[in-house]
This record gives structure tokens, sequence and C-alpha cells, in this order.
């Protein structure tokens, strides 16, 4: 990565074995795909007054040349599940960024409008 990656922690106690496994995961994601520029991974747990558990908020933020691909709202009752399920959908979007890149995503063509008239004669 250009730009180093930020790691921000909000409305939770800041832990170092988050920050290792966020880190591991963000590495995995480089080595994926080597062009990433930047990456920057939010992890919240917004106050909420419902009977339910804990929900924890996972958004990433990576930018890549002449793009941003950004993964919000992955909500998991563990931490670390919503992370898991947050750097898989960023590595999924990877893909099909990538893909596009080597053009591998086929493009149609636009059709002309006289295209349909085949063996008419011409005036």
């Amino acid at each position: 990565m250009q730009i180093p990656l930020q790691i921000t922690v909000r409305d939770m106690e800041h832990s170092e074995a988050l920050e290792a496994r966020i880190r591991s995961k963000a590495q995995k994601l480089e080595e994926f795909f080597a062009h990433i520029v930047s990456c920057h991974v939010v992890v919240e747990m917004p106050h909420r007054h419902h009977q339910q558990g804990k929900q924890f908020n996972v958004r990433i933020d990576i930018g890549v040349p002449g793009n941003t691909i950004v993964l919000n709202r992955h909500q998991a009752e563990d931490v670390y599940v919503a992370l898991r399920d947050a750097f898989d959908a960023a590595k999924r979007q990877l893909q099909e960024y990538s893909r596009v890149m080597r053009g591998d995503v086929k493009t149609h063509a636009a059709r002309r409008p006289d295209a349909g008239s085949e063996g008419a004669a011409p005036e």
C-alpha cells in the first residue's frame, strides 16, 4: 500500500488482538491484489436500545487506481465474524475490479440502428 493502513475503532474498547486481526486481513488483501493504494477500516459498536445483543459494524474503504471500493455495514454480534464477512466481501469486490481492469468482463457493443436490415439494397 502506498498509504499506511488506517484503523478506527469507535464506541468500544481498542484491543491489540483486534488490530492484529485487521492488519492480517488487510495484508492478505494486498497479497491477493497488489495494486491497493490505501485501506481504511472502521469498526464500531453503535448504541442501540434494542433487546438484541451487541451489533458490530465494519466499514472498509479500499483505494485502488482510479476508484475506491467501499464496503459498509457488515454487522454481526461477534466483532471477528463481522471482520471476516467484511473482508470476504472486500476480496470479492477486488476480484470483480481485477476482472474489469484485465478486460475479462464482456461489454456489449452498441447496435447500429440500420444493422437489422441485412440484405436490403443500399440507396
